[in-house]
C-alpha cells in the first residue's frame, strides 16, 4: 500500500509503469491473438490494409503486422534489456573496484574508459554487425551492444562509490572488523540501488537507440520482426511512396509508447534516488 501511495506523488513513475506494463501485457497476451508465425514473410497475403482480418494491415513480404508489433515489441526489449544488463553489470563491478580498491587497477581503469569513450561508438558497432550480418540473432545483437555498454555506467559508478567510501558508516564499517567485500555488498551496494536502477534504464533506453539505429541500416537479424527491422523493411519496399500508411504507422506508433514510458520511468526513478527532488507532499 506505501508503495501505491508514492505512486500517487510520483506521477511520472506512475506512467512510466503504466505503459511499460502495457506493452508487456501486449507482447504476451498479443499472442494469443496474433500468432507469432504469422511475423514472418509469405505468411498471409500481402499489402493488405487494416481489416477485421488483419487490424493493423500486412506488408509486402507476407507479415500480419499485429503479429510484427506482438513480436517486435517483445525481440526489441529483449535486445534492449539484455545489453543494458550487461553493460550496467560489467560497469558496475569495475566501477566498485575501481573507485574503492583505488591505486593502479583506478587509473588502468579510468584510462581505459577515458579512451574508448573518445571512439565513435555507432562506428565500432556498425563494423562490426557488418562483419556478422550473415550470423545476426536477438541474443547476438544484444551481446553487440553490450560490448560499448560499459563504459558510461563504469564512469558514473565509479564517481558514486568514491564519494560513499569517504563516509562516516564506510569507517564505523571498517572499525567494526567487516572486510572489503562485506563493506561493498552490505553498506554501499544497498545505498546505490536507487541509482543502479535508474542507471539500468537508461541503459536500456540506449541500447534500444543503439539497435533501432543499425536495424534500420539493414545491419540486424534480417529474418527477425523486430522494430528496426520492420522499419528498414518499411523503408526497402518504399511504403511511403505507395502510401501504405498502416505500415508506417505500426512500429512507429509501439516505438513512441516504449520511449515514453522509460522516459517517465527514468524521471521517475530520478525522483526517487534524488533526496533533492523527491516529493514529499
Amino acid at each position: 500500500m506505501a508503495f501505491f501511495r508514492y505512486l500517487r506523488r510520483n506521477k511520472r513513475l506512475a506512467a512510466g509503469i503504466s505503459i511499460l506494463l502495457f506493452l508487456f501485457l501486449f507482447a504476451t497476451l498479443g499472442r494469443l491473438i496474433a500468432p507469432p508465425e504469422n511475423a514472418y514473410a509469405l505468411a498471409v497475403p500481402a499489402n493488405q490494409p487494416p481489416s477485421w482480418e488483419h487490424p493493423f494491415g500486412t506488408d509486402s513480404q507476407g507479415r500480419d503486422l499485429l503479429a510484427c508489433a506482438v513480436m517486435g515489441t517483445y525481440l526489441t526489449a529483449r535486445i534492449g534489456f539484455l545489453a543494458g544488463l550487461i553493460g550496467l553489470a560489467a560497469g558496475t563491478v569495475l566501477g566498485f573496484v575501481a573507485a574503492y580498491f583505488g591505486g593502479v587497477l583506478d587509473t588502468v581503469v579510468r584510462w581505459l574508459v577515458d579512451v574508448l569513450l573518445t571512439v565513435p561508438s555507432l562506428l565500432v558497432l556498425v563494423v562490426i554487425a557488418a562483419t556478422l550480418q550473415r550470423t545476426l540473432s536477438p541474443t547476438s545483437m544484444s551481446l553487440i551492444l553490450a560490448l560499448l555498454a560499459w563504459m558510461g555506467p563504469t564512469r558514473s559508478i565509479r564517481s558514486q562509490v568514491l564519494s560513499l567510501r569517504e563516509r562516516a558508516f564506510v569507517r564505523v564499517a571498517k572499525l567494526s572488523g567487516m572486510n572489503d567485500l562485506e563493506i561493498i555488498f552490505r553498506e554501499l551496494l544497498p545505498n546505490l540501488l536507487p541509482f543502479l536502477g535508474a542507471s539500468l534504464v537508461g541503459s536500456v533506453t540506449g541500447a534500444i537507440f543503439a539497435s533501432l539505429g543499425l536495424e534500420q541500416l539493414g545491419l540486424g537479424p534480417m529474418r527477425e520482426p523486430t522494430l528496426g527491422m520492420t522499419i528498414y523493411w518499411v523503408q526497402y519496399y518504399g511504403a511511403f511512396v505507395r502510401g501504405m500508411w498502416w505500415w508506417i504507422l505500426t512500429p512507429i506508433s509501439v516505438i513512441v509508447l516504449l520511449f515514453m514510458g522509460l522516459f517517465f520511468l527514468s524521471a521517475g526513478l530520478d525522483e526517487f534516488a534524488n533526496p533533492r527532488v523527491r516529493r514529499v507532499v
